[in-house]
């Protein structure tokens, strides 16, 4: 049992290499196929032709150097190996390639090696892998845009409902259905509130979608413990970024990673061993 156990993991962690490749394309281009979108629409607003450019999605054009255009072999695509290979250079310019990129590969290999251990090789363990996924993808776009897309929110709140309908998440279906609803509209109110009071936006509309999606996955008693440790979890982050001089333009830090990081330590401890860390 438990070798089978071992096997299923590691598959799953080298099937998580593979997604997390596959993540680093959705956070650096699916911010940039918005923005195409946007202009396009503003374009057509306003009567004029919108600009014609090359396809550009998820799939086209092939992955590249930014620095100078190489197209990336794939013998220089390898999850992890090829990074160590290249020694973290494009092997065209020497342009150096973000750590952060087998980082995620790493991060997620480990997230879906964990999920089959604890849940195996089951409907449940296959949903909270997609969970995990999301939320890795989720809290390195907004980190990086300040955005959190709709494309990948709402599916993942569906996904949550969807999940506990089948029993797959340990969930009620409707513990599910009202922490979307509380979720939702427990960060929609502080954002309302906080506009009222000061004339500023203390948030965006994805932060309610991603917390609603939250919700769904672990239940509406979860939202206060997975908002205690986002709060705890953004205080220090922030406060370390403000004596490292590391805060953006503004002094904003988006709140989303952080919800994400509380939405991943509730999945791996549970929400309730979040109140004990927090020491309530």
């Amino acid at each position: 049992m438990l070798v089978s156990q071992m096997f299923d993991a590691g598959l799953a962690g080298v099937f998580g290499l593979l997604i997390g490749s596959f993540l680093n394309v959705v956070i650096y281009r699916l911010p940039k196929i918005m923005e195409r979108q946007w202009a396009a629409e503003c374009a057509e607003l306003a009567g004029k032709e919108p600009e014609a450019a090359e396809p550009f999605n998820l799939l086209v054009p092939r992955s590249r150097c930014q620095q100078c255009g190489h197209q990336i072999r794939w013998y220089e695509n390898i999850p992890v190996l090829s990074y160590l290979f290249l020694r973290g250079k494009c092997s065209a310019c020497s342009t150096p390639i973000g750590l952060r990129y087998p980082l995620v590969e790493l991060a997620t290999a480990s997230l879906f090696a964990y999920c089959i251990w604890r849940w195996g090789a089951t409907p449940s363990g296959v949903a909270w892998c997609a969970f995990a996924a999301a939320i890795v993808a989720l809290a390195l776009i907004d980190w990086d845009t300040t955005l959190l897309p709709d494309s990948i929110t709402q599916p993942l709140l569906w996904a949550g409902l969807i999940a506990a309908a089948m029993q797959w998440s340990g969930v009620s279906l409707g513990a599910a259905l009202w922490g979307a609803v509380a979720g939702y509209l427990a960060l929609w109110l502080v954002y309302w509130s906080f506009k009222l009071v000061t004339g500023k936006e203390g948030m965006g509309f994805g932060d309610f979608k991603l917390y609603a999606a939250l919700g769904a996955w672990f239940g509406w008693t979860a939202l206060v413990p997975i908002i205690l440790m986002a709060s705890v979890i953004g205080a220090v982050i922030g406060i370390a970024l403000k004596f490292s001089s590391g805060l953006r333009e503004g002094g904003y830090v988006p709140f989303g990673p952080f919800l994400a990081a509380a939405g991943l330590t509730a999945m791996v401890f549970g929400p309730q061993s979040i109140l004990q860390f927090i020491g309530l």
